[in-house]
């Protein structure tokens, strides 16, 4: 399979993102890929824009199962999110468990008037009613495939696909 360009899906998102900015707007990444794509994005729109992280592993309503995969990165929101029109970035949308468990960790720190979820893929497979509204792409997988968004030492992003036998 001929995975696409990140960095051309990157330019993509990025463009949605924007025309959807309002004076009241933050940005939200999800760690780890969701952070790269954010504080990409905020390079690209080069605007003064409330910006923060969430590692929402702990909130996982699958954790006890799941565990930690890997060491868990800080969650800092540093700008009041009540009423502010939240744009959360993730990377690879699978399921949508991170997703809500993003959304309940944002709950945490306030009542946002909105939230927008922006992904590099949607792989398709959604387990709850949660959606991404901005796509750079869709990607069909078969359940024992998986994407793998990572970046280098010079912030370089790459696409694998991963196929798991067991």
């Amino acid at each position: 399979m001929q995975l696409p360009n990140p960095e051309t899906l990157l330019a993509e998102i990025t463009a949605k993102i924007q025309a959807q900015l309002q004076p009241n707007s933050a940005l939200v990444g999800i760690h780890s890929g969701g952070v790269w794509l954010m504080q990409r994005v905020l390079e690209s729109i080069r605007q003064d824009i409330p910006f923060g992280m969430l590692d929402a592993a702990l909130y996982r309503d699958d954790y006890a199962r799941r565990g930690l995969k890997t060491e868990p990165k800080p969650s800092n929101i540093p700008f009041d999110v009540q009423d502010k029109h939240i744009i959360l970035i993730d990377d690879i949308f699978y399921t949508g468990r991170t997703t809500r468990a993003a959304m309940n960790e944002l709950f945490d720190y306030g009542r946002p008037a909105s939230i927008t979820l922006a992904v590099l893929i949607n792989r398709g497979g959604g387990e709850l009613p949660i959606a991404p509204q901005i796509v750079g792409a869709n990607i069909a997988l078969k359940p024992n495939q998986s994407l793998q968004l990572s970046q280098d030492t010079k912030d370089k992003l790459y696409l694998t696909l991963e196929a798991n036998d067991a």
